[in-house]
């Protein structure tokens, strides 16, 4: 073979791993399709391809139904059944095809590194600056997502949108788990490096700041704000769970089930994988990730909207290992045993009780919320009462990071940090 070597170009981007696990998101697919196809163990009235097992007794009944209606009719089950192949097979197919399209989409995220005045361990505080009129802002995401939601894309930041209103931007990017997190409980977290970002956050201000607590990133920080009221002027908790039973308390235990399974993993590797994450993740709508590929793939790719998708994916399929005593806190102790809302849940031997925090309080609750469900987060609010309550027409992910998000959240939060008594004071020469 002769010629010029094939160039495999040093720019390239690296290729995208998602959506992750990939391998499991193609088995539940192949499984719906083997269910839909599979003859029942005894299918008395109903052809082989209505009555599949295992299925629902919902299913089952519609399954009877549409036989029925086939037998009524005279429409011969054969010429049905192969329809539901053809259908099945072009659902596969956009499946894959929004797959690929998402893999091979030329998007990337592209924007400045802010400067890091403050780093313990693999945490770090990262300075968005902002001219501070309104005071300083600490932003605490999750500990098993990266904080880049927050800064997704240009124009589609929260961060910075807050930042050229008038606040001093920090944020909490906790890191991937080194070998002393990974020892890490959510003790750890919250009175040890969580209690010294506050402290640093507070110092580079001049002032008490302002929290704010995304998702798991909300309980870290209304613990947080329990433990050190003086140094905050507020709090804002935006999609934070409280009540996990509140609305399926089955499937909360459930998860909480996992953990027996999961614990020679967290033994071996000090953490749970993002992989296993992942999955847990996607076992809360089995058909919904592949649904949203399906609909990516019939997106134009040069649309606004695709390229959102692929940065939120993107953000998505990067997680990060959550350290073993953490997993089992929260898979345990938050979804098994329901210990927040039951006043078991204890940082550094205290009890979380939302009732004993005075501070200004604003909790986001947004509406179609399936990672934490509303009932769940209106829990909390019904245990701050002086808290405002502003309701999100928005999902989990898309009032912070999504199309309408200045709308669903931005300017709420921003109107409530604008009338908060006191003016914060300006320090000298900044």
């Amino acid at each position: 073979m002769s010629g010029a070597p094939t160039d495999t170009t040093e720019t390239d981007p690296p290729a995208r791993r998602g959506p992750r696990p990939l391998a499991l998101h193609l088995a539940m697919a192949l499984a719906t399709r083997w269910v839909a196809r599979t003859p029942p163990p005894c299918t008395a009235a109903s052809p082989p391809w209505s009555g599949a097992w295992p299925r629902s007794r919902q299913g089952r009944r519609e399954a009877r139904r549409i036989a029925a209606a086939l037998a009524a009719s005279g429409h011969p089950p054969e010429a049905f059944a192969a329809a539901v192949e053809r259908r099945l097979l072009d659902r596969d197919a956009a499946l894959l095809a929004g797959i690929l399209a998402y893999r091979r989409h030329p998007y990337r995220r592209d924007l400045p590194e802010p400067p890091a005045p403050w780093r313990e361990g693999g945490s770090r505080l990262l300075d968005y600056g902002g001219e501070g009129r309104l005071g300083a802002l600490l932003v605490v995401p999750s500990l098993v997502n990266r904080a880049q939601v927050l800064d997704l894309m240009p124009g589609g930041s929260m961060l910075r949108h807050l930042a050229a209103a008038g606040l001093r931007i920090l944020l909490l990017d906790w890191g991937e788990p080194g070998p002393p997190e990974r020892g890490f409980s959510l003790t750890d977290y919250i009175a040890g490096r969580l209690e010294r970002a506050v402290a640093a956050a507070a110092g580079l201000a001049g002032q008490p700041v302002l929290l704010a607590g995304y998702c798991m990133g909300g309980l870290l920080g209304l613990a947080l704000a329990q433990r050190r009221p003086a140094a905050l002027r507020g709090l804002a908790l935006l999609a934070t769970p409280w009540d996990f039973w509140a609305e399926d308390p089955v499937r909360a235990r459930g998860l909480g089930a996992t953990l027996e399974v999961l614990e020679p993993l967290l033994q071996a590797a000090g953490a749970l994988p993002v992989d296993a994450l992942q999955a847990l993740f996607a076992a809360q709508d089995p058909a919904g990730i592949a649904e949203k590929y399906r609909r990516f793939g019939r997106l134009d790719p040069d649309s606004a909207e695709a390229r959102r998708f692929v940065a939120l994916e993107d953000w998505l399929n990067d997680g990060i290992a959550l350290a073993a005593p953490v997993a089992r806190e929260a898979l345990g102790g938050w979804y098994g045993g329901n210990s927040p809302a039951r006043g078991a849940w204890r940082v550094a031997g205290e009890a979380v009780a939302p009732e004993r925090i005075a501070l200004p309080a604003f909790l986001a609750i947004p509406a179609r919320d399936r990672i934490v469900p509303p009932a769940s987060a209106l829990a909390l609010a019904a245990r701050m009462p002086a808290a405002l309550v502003h309701h999100a027409a928005a999902g989990h992910v898309g009032m912070v990071a999504g199309g309408a998000a200045e709308t669903h959240l931005w300017r709420p939060l921003l109107t409530w940090i604008e009338a908060l008594p006191g003016r914060p004071r300006r320090r000298r020469g900044a």
